[in-house]
Parts: C-alpha cells; structure tokens; sequence
C-alpha cells in the first residue's frame, strides 16, 4: 500500500470511524499500531484513561487537566474535528461524529454505553451568570453537571445544556436544544425540546 494510500485511508477512518471495526486483516495490520501510538501519545500528555478497541480521530482535541479526567470505554470511537474537556466519563461502544465539542465544567459530562452521537452536537456542563450588575464575561460560572443514559441517540446539531439527565434509550432530533430532563424511552424535538412520542410506543 502506498504511503499516499495509507494517509487518505487514515483520513477515511477519521471522518468514518465505525470503518475501523470492518477493516480487512491486511488493513488492521496498519490501522492497529497508528492507533495504539496516537493513544499511548495522547495518554502520555493528558489525565486520559483509553480502553481497549478505542478509536480517536488524529486531530482530536482534548484536554483532561488533572482533576479534569477524561475516561473512554472499550470500543468507543471519536471522529474527527471533536473538542473534548473534562471531566468526561464514557462508557463502552459510544459513538461521537464529527465536529462535536463537550465541555464537563466543573461537575462533569456522564454518557452511557452504546449511545450514538451525531455531527456537530454540543454538551456543555456549565453556565455563566446573567446578573446586570457586571458584564457577562465577568459573571461566575456554575456547574451542575450532564448525564446521558445508555442506549441514546443524540440527533445532528442537537445542544444540551447544563443540568440535564437524559434517560436510557432516549431520542433527541436533530437541532433540539434540550434544556429539561428526558425521561428513559422518550423522543424529543425543537427547541426548547419538548417530548413528541416514547419508543415503546412504535415497538
């Protein structure tokens, strides 16, 4: 395989992450070392903990100061363009597509396994004050903190603010801007996010 080959593959695999778990031996043969050398790297650098059959995208930007952690399961994948902060505690078989950014404040961003993530959603565990008696950027922060359930499916361009507990097997549409906890099995949509149906319901 040619060296302009292999880095547009690499590049495949960024962007298409799931690929990785359907590579042909001769394939992994290269796909599991560029792996292991990004991730020991990254572990090396940051307050990191990466499972065994991880995949992270080469531009991945995290950042897990110490006290700050960030833990990725077994099988978790992160595609490329991602900003992560922690903490963050993620557990088996998640997926994060491209372009997402989750930032864990000071109280942390929980997700459960096997949840999907799509393009460009943001979690973000913490606010700013809104008093009038300063202005914004000078206003404390708070942070309560965000936990995902197992089984979930974040859609495309969805926000999620601080606060929020989203149930096991839950659905968010696309561009929903969840700002109240989701019970386990609903679907939500819009903004503000609003329940529109339960999965049990379609089953």
């Amino acid at each position: 395989m040619s060296d302009r080959y292999r880095a547009q593959h690499q590049r495949r695999l960024a962007w298409m992450p799931w690929l990785y778990y359907r590579l042909k031996p001769k394939h992994r043969a290269w796909a599991e070392p560029w792996q292991a050398q990004l991730q020991a790297q990254l572990m090396a650098l940051e307050t990191v903990t990466i499972a065994e059959g991880c995949f992270i995208a080469p531009d991945l930007a995290l950042f897990a100061e110490p006290g700050r952690p960030v833990t990725l399961g077994p099988r978790t994948m992160i595609a490329a363009g991602c900003f992560l902060h922690g903490p963050i505690d993620i557990e088996g078989e998640v997926s994060i597509n491209h372009g997402c950014s989750l930032d864990g404040g000071r109280a942390g961003i929980r997700i459960g396994a096997q949840t999907r993530i799509a393009h460009g959603v943001t979690i973000y565990a913490f606010n700013h004050g809104m008093a009038l008696d300063q202005p914004l950027y000078q206003q404390p922060v708070s942070s309560k903190g965000v936990t995902i359930g197992r089984d979930v499916w974040i859609g495309a361009r969805a926000g999620i603010v601080d606060g929020v507990t989203i149930g096991d097997h839950a659905i968010i549409g696309m561009g929903a801007v969840v700002t109240k906890d989701v019970p386990a099995y609903a679907k939500v949509a819009g903004s503000p996010a609003r329940v529109i149906g339960d999965r049990r319901d379609s089953a």
